[in-house]
């Protein structure tokens, strides 16, 4: 259907996850499997599931994916306050990734609502 790797959301997706993987690097040992691991991987679902839904044959289907995405962005933010009230992040990391993840949760929707 569409091109995943010339979506823009797509691609600002691509780079939050490298920014998740950077940020939780610095997390203490004992969350490696907790928030750490979650974190990597709902934020490596986000652009996932856009190439997913994008390489299927159908606009249903894409948003489906699509709203899959949007889940996972919630879901990371989530963590990402636990993070900040957890100490794990600063203020000024907690505050530029949320603005990441607020571009991509609006870029989802509205890639969402063109299908």
């Amino acid at each position: 259907m569409n091109n995943f790797r010339e979506l823009i959301v797509w691609q600002k997706s691509i780079d939050l996850v490298v920014r998740i993987y950077e940020v939780t690097k610095k997390f203490p040992e004992s969350e490696k499997f907790n928030l750490v691991s979650q974190m990597q991987r709902c934020g490596t679902s986000i652009p996932s599931n856009i190439a997913e839904g994008a390489g299927r044959n159908s606009a249903a289907y894409f948003k489906q994916f699509l709203t899959v995405a949007i889940g996972s962005a919630y879901e990371l933010e989530t963590q990402l306050v636990i993070s900040k009230k957890l100490n794990y992040v600063n203020e000024e990391i907690y505050n530029q990734l949320v603005r990441d993840i607020t571009e991509v949760q609006r870029m989802i929707y509205g890639l969402h609502g063109t299908l």
